[in-house]
This record gives C-alpha cells, sequence and structure tokens, in this order.
C-alpha cells in the first residue's frame, strides 16, 4: 500500500454539499484511503466548493489559495482538489485560471472521486490489498445523531437570480430504493434523525416511473424506521398539500416541521424573480398550514434588495414577514451574479441599500421569532441529545427538539451532573424553562 493516503476534506457552503463531502468520503474509505481532519496530514486535500453566490465563489477562493500557501512551506506537498459547484459552474475557464491546483471534480462527477484520487497521487489500483479496490461498497460515512438525506438534486424552476440549474442541471428525483438504502446504513450506524433535502423536496417523484410524492416517500420512511425522526427541508408553497400535511400528523417522528423559502412577498418581485405567490397567497397556505397541523414550527428565506424592488415593495415585505409570523427567517441581501437573468437588469441597486434593507428586514424577522421561540417555555418536548458544553456552572447536555433543524434553529441547553447521564443520540423529555434569543434552557422532566 502507498505510505501516505491520507485525505482531508475542506467543505464549503449548504447541507447539500455536506452529503456529497460524506459520500465521497465513504468511497474513499472503501477503497482504502484514510481520512484526517488536518489538510498538514494529509497527501490530498479536497476542497468541496460552494458557487451559489459570488460571495461563495471569493470564499472558496480564498480556502483554495490559503492551503497553496500552506503547500509552499511542506517539504512534501499534498495534492489539492477542487471539487463541487465552482468547476460545474466555470468548466475550463477556472481550470485555466486556477493553475495553482492539482485538479477538479465537478458535482456531477463525484461518484469518480476514487479513480481522481488514484489518478493525483499516483497509486495503482492493483496495489491495494485484496477487496479494498471494490471501491464505493459503504454509501455514507456520517457520525452525529443527525444526518441530512438528498431525495433529489437539480432544479427545473430557473429563478431569475439562480445559478443552481445550470450548476446542478435539470431537477432529477432518486428513487425510493437508493433514498432508504441510504437511510438504512445511516440508522444502522446510530443516527436518530434524518433530514431530506433537495432544491424542490415537495415535487420530489414526479419524474420517477410511475409517480409517486413526497408524501408517500415521507410516509414510507416513518413507517419503515419508526424510531428515527424525519424532517423535510426546501419545500415551495406549491409542494405543500393535504397529503403530506396529513402524514405529518400521522407520525410522531416526523417533525411538525415546515421549512418554506419565500424570497419576497410581493406579487411583482415575485414575477421578476419568476416565481409565484402574492402576499394573500402565502399568508392563506401559512394558514392552512397552522389549522392542519397545530403547533407546526415554520421557517423560511427572504431577500432583500432585488434589482428594481422599490421603497413600497420592500415596505411590503416587511408587514408581510410580521404578519406571517415565522419561528425562523434567514435574510440575504440580493447578490448579483454573473450568467443569471437578473444580473442583466438595468435596475440593480447598490450595496448600502440592498445591506440596509437586509438588516431592517432581519430585525423585523428576529423580533417576531424571538417572540415565537419564548412561548415554548413550559412546553415537555422529546429532545434529541447531541453534544455538550462545559461552563462555569458545569455541564450542558446540548440538545434539539422536533422545533429545531440542525444547524441552524439553536438547541436546548440542559444542565446534568455528567455526560454520562445523558448519551448523544438519546432521546429524553425536557421541560423548557426558559429562552434567550433563539436558544432555549431545559431540565429534564
Amino acid at each position: 500500500m502507498p505510505q501516505n493516503m491520507n485525505v482531508a476534506f475542506v467543505t464549503l457552503g449548504c447541507a447539500k454539499n455536506e452529503v456529497d463531502t460524506d459520500k465521497m468520503k465513504a468511497r474513499l474509505a472503501a477503497a482504502g484511503f484514510s481520512m484526517v481532519d488536518d489538510p498538514a496530514d494529509a497527501a490530498l486535500i479536497v476542497v468541496n466548493t460552494c458557487s451559489f453566490l459570488m460571495s461563495a465563489v471569493d470564499e472558496g477562493l480564498e480556502v483554495i489559495f490559503d492551503l497553496v500557501n500552506q503547500q509552499a512551506e511542506r517539504p512534501v506537498k499534498a495534492k489539492i482538489l477542487v471539487a463541487g459547484c465552482m468547476p460545474a459552474r466555470y468548466g475550463d475557464d477556472l481550470e485555466s485560471e486556477l493553475t495553482e491546483v492539482s485538479g477538479f471534480l465537478s458535482a456531477a462527477d463525484e461518484e469518480n472521486i476514487v479513480e481522481k484520487a488514484e489518478e493525483l497521487l499516483g497509486i495503482d489500483p492493483s496495489s491495494l490489498p485484496a477487496g479494498l479496490a471494490a471501491h464505493g461498497a459503504s454509501i455514507r460515512s456520517n457520525e452525529g445523531p443527525s444526518a441530512y438525506v438528498k431525495i433529489s438534486d437539480g432544479c427545473d424552476r430557473f429563478c431569475s437570480y439562480c445559478m443552481i440549474p445550470y450548476i446542478r442541471g435539470r431537477y432529477h428525483s432518486f428513487t425510493q430504493k437508493q433514498i432508504f438504502d441510504e437511510v438504512a446504513e445511516l440508522v444502522e450506524g446510530g443516527v436518530r434523525e434524518i433530514v431530506f433535502i433537495g432544491q424542490d423536496t415537495g415535487i420530489w417523484g414526479r419524474d420517477l416511473s410511475p409517480a409517486q410524492s413526497t408524501a408517500q416517500l415521507l410516509d414510507a420512511a416513518a413507517s419503515a424506521f419508526p424510531n428515527t425522526w424525519f424532517r423535510l427541508l426546501y419545500l415551495q408553497p406549491a409542494g405543500i398539500n393535504d397529503e403530506l400535511l396529513s402524514v405529518m400528523n400521522a407520525h410522531d417522528n416526523v417533525c411538525k416541521y415546515l421549512d418554506m423559502p419565500l424570497q419576497h412577498a410581493d406579487a411583482d418581485v415575485l414575477k421578476a424573480m419568476n416565481r409565484e405567490g402574492s402576499p394573500a397567497e402565502y399568508l392563506e397556505v401559512l394558514e392552512h398550514v397552522r389549522d392542519k397541523v397545530p403547533g407546526i414550527t415554520t421557517r423560511t428565506t427572504f431577500m432583500a434588495g432585488f434589482p428594481g424592488e422599490t421603497d413600497e415593495q420592500f415596505e411590503e415585505l416587511l408587514d408581510f414577514a410580521e404578519e406571517a409570523r415565522f419561528d425562523y427567517a434567514v435574510v440575504f441581501p440580493y447578490s448579483q451574479e454573473d450568467g443569471s437573468a437578473a444580473g442583466s437588469f438595468d435596475c440593480q441597486l447598490d450595496e448600502d441599500t440592498k445591506v440596509e434593507r437586509a438588516q431592517r428586514l432581519l430585525d423585523v424577522c428576529d423580533a417576531v421569532g424571538h417572540a415565537s421561540i419564548a412561548r415554548n417555555v413550559g412546553k415537555t418536548v422529546q429532545a434529541l441529545v447531541e453534544g455538550y458544553e462545559h461552563t462555569d456552572a458545569g455541564v450542558e447536555a446540548l440538545a434539539r427538539w422536533q422545533g429545531q433543524a440542525p444547524e441552524v434553529d439553536g438547541q436546548i441547553h440542559v444542565p446534568i451532573a455528567s455526560e454520562d447521564v445523558l448519551p448523544i443520540g438519546t432521546v429524553v423529555p425536557v421541560t423548557i424553562t426558559d429562552s434567550f434569543y433563539y436558544e432555549l434552557e431545559g431540565e429534564l422532566a
């Protein structure tokens, strides 16, 4: 076996990239490579990039050049492989400009990570120990009580501000078998929560033969894995129907949680975004959802400063954000992206205006959200332990209930005598005693 087959990953961007990284790690590990956390210990460094926004591209380039500079001080330099969305978006142009790195692997080709690693490190597959050359046996390498699973990739919406269809291709669903194989491996490895993700999870299965629905997938998953939580993210309004809401109500292990990225509320701005909707339509959807699934937690994404957005249209967005009462909201200032339809609009707003509007909108969303989270005080909920924090007052278990998505919605801080009291992955009843912004405090019920 070659002396150094250590591989380190640097993952940038969204949860979908985290899934792609995890799958690449699993393929490499099955082929005999070793995963390390520190790039200084690696023979190959894989940077899984995001290019959804120019700020993400800039961040990716900064990370890559930092790694290149670090290699200058090493007697044996590691190979650097740029993977993911940047090679998919920029293709040959990136290869001709970024000559400092060793290779590129676009998002569509990540299943070939083993062959690319062998090529860059000069490894003959026949030199590997018997059995290891038959790579790909494992689907995932996830560690921890929660894991993301992609149920689809690509997008057919072609929103005018977005480059995802050009980076990830057209929408395609993964089959239920593919999804369940992945879920089964994760659950067997100790995962207690599966988060289904995709660019548009509400239309899963429409392109399969025979056609299926997201509700059918969620219902089947909850039944097949009754001790596992299932959470659905990135649902467009058109994908929300009574069938899906009924599944949420029917299973205790389906999180009563709705993530609906709206981007805006004004009908004319939405039309310019190549989206549909209006404040009245969205409020009607939310009212229906809350009526069908009492106590459901809601989350959205807003964009401020879209080209041509008037003062009146922005004020309408502010009013809608207050009236819609989302528990959580992410707010972005519009980013002008080369190659997008909106990027060529003549009515671009200046950066100061975009940032100022985004901050005003965030302030409104936070005021609504903090008040909403505080209303959970006094409830007793089932909480999933995912880590610990050591404070001057002692040890706290860090847990989440079904109304908190991983990484983005805060946690419940539960004082305990020691880590042994609540092992990671335990689900326990917790009474919420206080709130601080989006964080909650609780005690064992």
